[in-house]
């Protein structure tokens, strides 16, 4: 008993996803990927940043952000990769293009933007410079230097934050 309906819940489910839309799995990939990556931005906005200014050595701040930064990043980077795969296959298999000329669908030129800033912020900004500048800057000036960064977080959470809801009131309104 027990065993057929194990098996009936896994036939329905693999024959609901093996005849799935393409469109269908493409918006689920790219909302789970920006609930993971704008996720984690709040996680570290108002959870990690916190804890780490409250600690009372600078060294200790310094390895604690650098530690937990460096296990997010790699799956930021993946996460923004997703979104942006699926995203732009959205576009493509709608032949939605042409909603870059409308200012009606401003919601989409500003997911374009926070991912292009977050894209060049992870790919090439802190491989290039931003990681070797902040943990020279952390050591010269810990306190002003984690408020810079809790704030510039504040700053890309929160219109993160408006893009989705804009997203998601133009997908569905």
């Amino acid at each position: 008993m027990k065993l057929q309906f194990r098996l009936n819940v896994i036939s329905v489910f693999v024959r609901d996803f093996c005849f799935m839309d393409d469109l269908a799995v493409a918006r689920a990939l790219h909302v789970i990927s920006v609930v993971a990556w704008i996720g984690g931005v709040y996680l570290v906005t108002f959870v990690v940043l916190p804890s780490v200014r409250a600690m009372d050595e600078a060294l200790d701040q310094i390895r604690s952000f650098d530690d937990i930064e460096s296990r997010f990043g790699g799956h930021a980077k993946i996460m923004t990769l997703i979104a942006a795969g699926s995203g732009f296959y959205m576009l493509y298999k709608m032949d939605a293009w042409n909603r870059y000329a409308s200012l009606d669908y401003w919601w989409i030129h500003a997911m374009t933007a926070i991912w292009v800033l977050f894209t060049v912020v992870l790919f090439v900004l802190e491989p290039l410079f931003l990681h070797a500048w902040f943990d020279k800057r952390a050591q010269e000036a810990p306190a002003e230097t984690f408020a810079m960064v809790a704030r510039f977080h504040q700053i890309l959470l929160v219109a993160s934050l408006i893009t989705v809801f804009g997203a998601v009131l133009g997908v569905h309104g």
